[in-house]
């Protein structure tokens, strides 16, 4: 058989050469990391593209990690292979635990890759999406119905070898795919490389870095420059609240708002639903500031033992010193206060509005434990919105018990098919504008009220 490509760089650099004289608009480079990113580097140097990655991860069968039943991206997206689920007889609880053991992976990933840098703007541009190859294709999948939610103007995925079955059926996922060699005995992507070495996190990093350098940012600087403000951009910041936290502050011009996120079990600032939500919210005029409610020492502590994330009275005091952090911080403290609180992290925010009245003038719960506020929910003043899904009867029960304790304006609204996470196409959108709707209104209303 004889082999396609030397390595990964030089097959981006054949990849470049046929992407070169395609029509682009705003183009930007994503690979999936870790094999993607050498050969995206390689295009996005050719093509003077800005480049990022774009994170999805592989969920494997129990017992058999090598063997895929779907993949899981940014923003909720899960896909899965029903037909291999059902022959292997894995149970909902089962795909429950590998999710959730690769989300955490893939919030690493991000941690690690981005470091406090926001995800890139994709939004009307023309993405090329970039891996080392293409076999079943799960993995692609999901990464790019994460950035489909993005609003992208097209979506290129691009690839030096694809298994040619799967590049049939995969042109209906995308805008335009592009393969520079579909042979018709695939095998594997390793046997079209002449040296197929793992990619290491050390190399990503290192290419990402001279990307940067070499070729720029985003974009967002060249846009920035065109508004004349640096206030839209995302920066990170340490909140002394008792122990030091780390947290992303985005504040835009005429913000109505600040929204302080309450991560729940197991997740940080990284969360991909999070941030999801925290976009729509910033489009929707809103600051935001999301923060890691524990340490990266505390972190480690809590992976292996889950000894932290239903600590409420932890977790509400770190609420409580960032809520105080806002109001004595410039940019913010003349802002009406949010509270978007999801899961664990849904108790704690009720909890910290009830020892900070004033300056908290909204919460959103999304997939809440509400239940877990006890007497707080009864002392509460802001108005408050709970967020389920109807496919989560448990939770649909307690935040009923603890809304009927509320005397605080207050809402329970169910998303129609949704379960406990939000997965479902279309679902985590619904949650991100239920949550926009009601903090521009309650919040904008205590913006006026104070500025009179």
């Amino acid at each position: 058989m004889a082999m396609g490509f030397k390595d990964r760089a030089e097959a981006g650099r054949r990849l470049a050469d046929r992407l070169r004289d395609l029509q682009t608009e705003n183009p930007i480079v994503l690979a999936l990391p870790r094999g993607g990113v050498p050969v995206g580097y390689e295009v996005a140097r050719a093509l003077g593209a800005p480049f990022d990655v774009m994170i999805a991860r592989k969920l494997g069968a129990p017992g058999q990690p090598e063997l895929g039943i779907g993949a899981i991206a940014p923003g909720g997206v899960r896909v899965l292979n029903e037909e291999a689920i059902r022959m292997l007889g894995i149970s909902d609880a089962e795909i429950e635990a590998i999710a959730a053991k690769e989300e955490a992976e893939m919030e690493h990933r991000l941690r690690r890759f981005r470091g406090g840098r926001p995800a890139p703007e994709i939004r009307g541009r023309d993405v090329l999406l970039v891996d080392d190859g293409l076999a079943t294709g799960v993995t692609a999948k999901a990464a790019i119905r994460a950035i489909r939610r993005e609003s992208p103007r097209r979506i290129i995925f691009a690839v030096p070898v694809c298994a040619s079955d799967t590049a049939q059926a995969f042109g209906r996922e995308v805008d335009e795919l592009i393969c520079l060699e579909a042979p018709p005995y695939f095998g594997a992507v390793g046997l079209w490389y002449r040296n197929f070495d793992q990619t290491s996190d050390a190399e990503v990093l290192a290419l990402l870095d001279r990307a940067r350098k070499e070729i720029g940012g985003t974009g967002r600087e060249e846009r920035r420059a065109a508004r004349g403000s640096d206030s839209e951009e995302a920066r990170s910041v340490s909140i002394r609240a008792g122990v030091l936290l780390e947290g992303d502050l985005r504040i835009s011009t005429g913000a109505r708002g600040v929204v302080l996120f309450a991560h729940g079990s197991g997740s940080s600032r990284f969360s991909p639903r999070n941030r999801f939500v925290a976009d729509i919210l910033h489009r929707a005029g809103l600051a935001t500031l999301l923060i890691d409610l524990l340490t990266a020492k505390e972190e480690e502590i809590d992976q292996a033992t889950a000894g932290f994330r239903f600590n409420i009275g932890l977790l509400a005091e770190r609420l409580v010193g960032a809520t105080d952090w806002l109001t004595q911080t410039a940019e913010t403290g003349f802002l009406p206060i949010g509270y978007f609180g999801s899961s664990t992290g849904a108790a704690a925010a009720l909890i910290a509005a009830t020892r900070r009245p004033d300056p908290v003038d909204a919460i959103v719960c999304r997939g809440g434990r509400p239940d877990l506020a006890g007497p707080a929910l009864a002392e509460l003043r802001a108005p408050t919105l709970l967020i389920v899904g109807s496919e989560d009867p448990v939770v649909i029960e307690l935040n009923q018990e603890a809304i009927a304790r509320m005397t605080a304006p207050k809402e329970l609204r169910i998303v129609p098919g949704a379960t406990h996470l939000f997965e479902e196409p279309g679902a985590l959108e619904q949650v991100a504008q239920l949550a926009a709707d009601w903090f521009v209104r309650h919040l904008g209303a205590a913006a006026q009220t104070k500025a009179a």
